[in-house]
């Protein structure tokens, strides 16, 4: 057996998160489902969900639709509270240093692009959507592996502009000094937020319970440190239906 909620995994949040799987655990196994004592939050993604006995993971939208969802069973998807989304969607921030003085998109055409993965919803799908109404694609980028370190090379100077997910640029903002040099010029369009799986087999209604159990019985500390409102239902043809970007850097 497996679980992971990687995806929003940092130090500062390490003790919420295992409190938050413990009250899981206790929902699953008053449900008679077994789950592993600790989350495997350092395990590669990809061979946590695709792993056989997985009870629980998250994922992004973008991985689940090119890969997963005829896979996995679909669980739900947790409502982080994000302004301007509706329960359980987010967007990206378009964030660029502070003291740029470009003020417009269309200003960036030529800059570098700062990006966690290609197969990301929030970092590359969603900028590539949101500016082909523009007529431009970055031709210059900055591929970091994740959210943070495309901030951070925002920050540096390595990288003009990069797009974060909106629940990991609010993590940005209340934990990483080098946040305060960033400004969002803008936001893309909502699109369902990261989901959580199961295996292909597993009571994905009762998981879900287990999860809306745990949220809420969370200390409002913990609540509050995740970013949790509660857990809805997307349907799959939601995720499926996004467009992926034909491009590639």
């Amino acid at each position: 057996m497996i679980a992971s909620l990687m995806m929003y995994s940092r130090p500062q949040l390490d003790g919420a998160h295992r409190r938050y799987w413990q009250l899981i655990r206790d929902a699953l196994h008053r449900a008679g489902i077994d789950s592993p004592v600790q989350l495997s939050q350092e395990a590669d993604e990809f061979s946590v969900w695709q792993h056989p006995d997985l009870v629980l993971s998250q994922t992004c939208g973008m991985p689940y639709r090119l890969w997963l969802h005829d896979k996995v069973n679909l669980v739900g998807t947790p409502d982080y509270g994000l302004d301007g989304c509706p329960p359980g969607y987010y967007r990206s921030a378009l964030v660029v240093r502070a003291d740029d003085p470009r003020n417009d998109l269309a200003a960036f055409r030529n800059a570098v692009f700062a990006y966690n993965q290609t197969f990301s919803q929030s970092g590359y799908a969603a900028p590539y959507w949101h500016l082909k109404p523009l007529g431009f694609w970055f031709d210059n980028h900055l591929h970091t592996e994740g959210h943070v370190r495309s901030a951070q090379a925002v920050a540096a100077g390595r990288a003009d502009i990069a797009a974060l997910d909106a629940v990991s640029w609010r993590l940005m903002t209340e934990h990483e000094e080098f946040a305060s040099s960033l400004r969002v010029l803008d936001w893309t369009d909502p699109t369902p937020g990261l989901p959580l799986i199961t295996a292909k087999g597993n009571d994905a209604d009762a998981i879900f319970a287990a999860v809306r159990s745990a949220i809420e019985q969370l200390a409002p500390s913990d609540r509050s440190a995740l970013g949790l409102r509660g857990i809805v239902r997307i349907p799959k043809e939601n995720y499926t239906a996004i467009p992926n970007p034909p491009a590639q850097p």
